[in-house]
């Protein structure tokens, strides 16, 4: 493959392309650098707080033509807001031809992943002819299984073959084929995936990911206010916090790159002169005093405490317990114990209605001293590669807490030492969060 000094993939989100304004931004933060060489676009998004994104429109074409609907009234919402952009955009190019393609499609009846697509499909054709890249059809370069799975080895294979000796191009997001030809999309988000994907083709130097906020914040802003940005983050940590519901992009977009050791940059499309976070493998290399790297959390959980004399010494206990949920067709998310307890941290609108169900069923087969269940747990995650071999961290996360007279109602903590999990009653979740930033960030 032909390399370059350094090589940049740039993924474009629908904020930051959802008129012509914001394209323009994505222009110069593109022509700024000759290494950003391979552009991914995503669909126009909400220009401004009621209005509606590309894609929920173009699903709105095929809903109207699934109920035998005027399709060209509603494709017209469409080609409005393209056209408009490429009015002030003034780039000379015809989308006439794919309209008609389009809205042929919708009154002969297609598939909902071809009409999702079109709006990246679109947008790529825009955004490659103002800045003067190559076109290519994500179709060509990303392909599925016969059964709908991403097929990764053809992917990459045809992917690295066709861009290894392109100079530049513009790669809608979202979609690809299958083996017959048809067009197959992602889930929602998925043009971080499609991002990830050519990074790992091109064996890209990083992958920029260009969206509206300025990397990841320590914590919810909604909770905190205005908190400090991580500046590094390994993609462990990033897992432990993305379970925990802090998300800034498709989960499934990590994996392609961290697979190729390729770094992750997220970066705000308004403020390009903000270095936004970078997601690493390793940070050997790169100095951080930091010792939390976030904190996250989620409410709606209940606690099945189990307590029985002389538990650790009865082999297959544990086992049996989890093989009760197994039977129930329940996943568990956290099994705190002590040498006489042992707690299932379960989601509460999992078991909703069947607490009696399980807990009779544990019961039955492990004959507990005392079982009870407790709801109106939240879990809040502490995470940071810097509590390993800090001695401390911990029981300041425990004495803030104290200090404010919250209760701890359950601990986990990893043994990679990466995290602390503390359950706290919902009453309580913001608040503890807010604790647990300032003992770190305030001191």
């Amino acid at each position: 493959m032909k390399r370059f000094n350094e090589l940049k993939v740039a993924k474009f989100g629908g904020s930051s392309l959802a008129d012509a304004a914001q394209m323009k931004k994505c222009a110069d933060i593109i022509k700024a650098e000759r290494s950003r060489r391979f552009v991914v676009p995503s669909a126009p998004g909400k220009r401004f707080k009621e209005d509606t994104k590309v894609t929920d429109l173009l699903i709105n074409c095929y809903n109207v033509s699934l109920a035998g609907g005027d399709t060209d009234a509603a494709f017209d919402a469409v080609a409005a807001r393209y056209n408009a952009i490429v009015d002030d955009l003034r780039v000379d190019i015809d989308l006439a031809p794919e309209y008609a393609l389009i809205r042929d499609a919708l009154k002969k009846g297609t598939t909902l992943d071809y009409i999702a697509s079109r709006g990246e499909y679109l947008n790529g054709r825009i955004l490659a002819d103002y800045i003067g890249y190559e076109f290519i059809d994500a179709a060509d370069l990303i392909f599925f299984h016969g059964d709908g799975r991403f097929d990764a080895t053809l992917t990459n294979n045809r992917a690295s073959a066709l861009l290894a000796e392109k100079e530049n191009a513009v790669i809608p997001g979202f979609y690809g084929s299958m083996p017959d030809g048809s067009i197959k999309t992602f889930s929602r988000g998925g043009s971080d995936i499609t991002g990830a994907i050519i990074s790992r083709a091109v064996m890209a130097d990083i992958y920029e990911n260009w969206t509206d906020v300025s990397g990841f914040m320590m914590c919810d802003p909604r909770i905190v206010q205005s908190p400090r940005p991580i500046k590094i983050i390994t993609y462990r940590e990033l897992r432990e916090l993305s379970y925990m519901g802090a998300t800034v992009l498709h989960e499934e977009s990590v994996f392609p790159v961290k697979l190729a050791g390729i770094p992750i940059n997220i970066r705000n499309t308004n403020r390009p002169s903000d270095n936004g976070t970078l997601i690493v493998t390793s940070t050997e290399g790169y100095r951080t005093d930091d010792i939390i790297t976030g904190i996250a959390g989620k409410k709606g959980f209940s606690v099945i405490r189990i307590e029985k004399d002389m538990m650790n010494g009865e082999t297959g206990f544990a086992m049996r317990v989890l093989k009760v949920f197994s039977d129930l067709g329940l996943s568990f998310e956290h099994l705190p114990s002590g040498i006489d307890t042992m707690c299932v941290v379960i989601n509460t609108e999992s078991i909703r209605g069947r607490e009696r169900e399980i807990l009779n069923s544990i019961s039955r087969s492990v004959n507990p001293d005392n079982i009870e269940l407790e709801g109106n747990l939240s879990l809040i995650a502490v995470v940071g590669r810097g509590m390993a071999g800090m001695p401390g961290t911990a029981s300041r996360v425990f004495t803030a807490l104290s200090r404010e007279g919250i209760n701890v109602r359950m601990i986990d903590q990893g043994s990679s030492e990466l995290n602390i999990i503390i359950g706290v009653h919902d009453d309580d979740f913001e608040y503890a969060i807010r604790c647990i930033y300032d003992e770190f960030n305030n001191g």
